[in-house]
């Protein structure tokens, strides 16, 4: 997965083109760095998996009447995309959202193809910081693509189903293959936020013994994580809920039916989501409480220190004005005299300053 250093995409290069030109807009690679397509080819009985130079050597899966996943690694080759462009006839405005992968999730019904974009996310615990990726799919009639900014192994899970003879994968058609992408997706954002839950317990336990100077920091960032996890989390419900209440023939009532599912982990995904949003301003306004409580701590400290020093103060003051006709100046007991006074009002305000638990 691609890791992402700013939440927003710079969209400058784009201004004055003509809609649908196909530009880049990601983390930029190496220019010899060449997009990577792989082809699997299934049905309950045979399979087949290669991988492939160019879009023109897919012509002649375009009519197999077995199931196609084509995978591309690599959207940032747009001489690629204009390949599969021109050979799966994908709508330009399609392959420009491709190429943008600061694109929001979402669903497009084209022609007799359905398009969804989604994020797939990962968190790295040591850094605190989510890694996103965007996976852009294409369903077609016994055909599936899709494109993914790098080479990764986030789906290999479903590699590896599609590899063993006998599993209820291998039987279905694409529309089943592509529901089971988003399941998998979507169960990742349950291991983000529990990676995220872990993080927030460290703070939290961490508060109760110290607050250190970074604290608040790390607050502050995860806090900027889960509102941009929030923003592309979000649109997901609504791509589900669009496949669900769509009447295309690509999508076989059965796998609608998961696709219900689906939908379902959404919402808890968004429930978990929301809760940790809240715990996590739980625990900012704990730590701040704190901060306050230890700062009244040291306050109330220095205020009774000053509180005792206040009446020697006045009795250094007045023994300084240095006056002629003072009596206490001739006595040969003034001075300790004087060191008594002193002792004792300060041993009398420290006796009850104590009894009213004040320090």
């Amino acid at each position: 997965m691609s890791r992402v250093l700013k939440h927003t995409a710079k969209r400058s290069e784009k201004i004055g083109l003509p809609p649908g030109t196909p530009v880049y807009l990601g983390r930029k690679k190496g220019e010899t760095t060449r997009a990577c397509i792989t082809v699997m080819e299934y049905d309950g009985e045979l399979f087949s998996e290669r991988e492939v130079a160019s879009a023109a050597d897919l012509l002649p899966l375009k009519p197999a009447p077995t199931v196609t996943w084509i995978n591309v690694d690599g959207v940032h080759d747009e001489g690629v995309l204009a390949e599969f462009g021109e050979t799966f006839h994908l709508h330009p405005l399609m392959l420009e959202d491709i190429l943008n992968t600061d694109q929001r999730p979402k669903c497009e019904f084209v022609e007799n193809m359905i398009y969804v974009i989604l994020k797939m996310f990962d968190f790295d615990a040591a850094r605190e910081e989510i890694i996103t990726e965007q996976v852009s799919l294409v369903l077609g009639p016994n055909l599936l693509i899709t494109f993914q900014e790098e080479v990764g192994d986030e789906l290999e899970a479903i590699r590896v189903r599609l590899r063993n003879n006998g599993t209820r994968l291998r039987k279905e058609g694409a529309d089943y293959l592509a529901y089971t992408l988003l399941d998998v997706i979507v169960d990742r954002y349950f291991l983000v936020l529990e990676k995220m839950g872990e993080s927030l317990e460290e703070i939290e336990l961490g508060l109760a013994s110290q607050t250190s100077s970074n604290t608040l920091g790390r607050i502050h960032h995860i806090k900027r994580e889960m509102i941009f996890l929030r923003k592309y989390v979000w649109p997901v419900r609504e791509v589900v809920g669009s496949l669900q209440r769509s009447d295309t023939e690509l999508l076989q009532p059965r796998t609608i039916t998961y696709l219900r599912d689906v939908y379902d982990h959404t919402i808890q995904v968004m429930d978990t989501l929301e809760t940790y949003r809240d715990l996590l301003g739980g625990i900012q306004d704990l730590y701040l409480s704190i901060l306050s409580n230890r700062m009244n701590e040291i306050m109330k400290v220095l205020t009774v220190i000053s509180t005792i020093f206040i009446p020697l103060t006045f009795i250094v003051g007045v023994y300084g004005m240095n006056f002629k006709y003072m009596p206490e100046l001739d006595s040969p007991w003034g001075y300790p005299l004087t060191w008594l006074v002193m002792i004792a009002v300060a041993g009398s305000m420290v006796v009850y300053f104590r009894r009213k638990n004040w320090f």
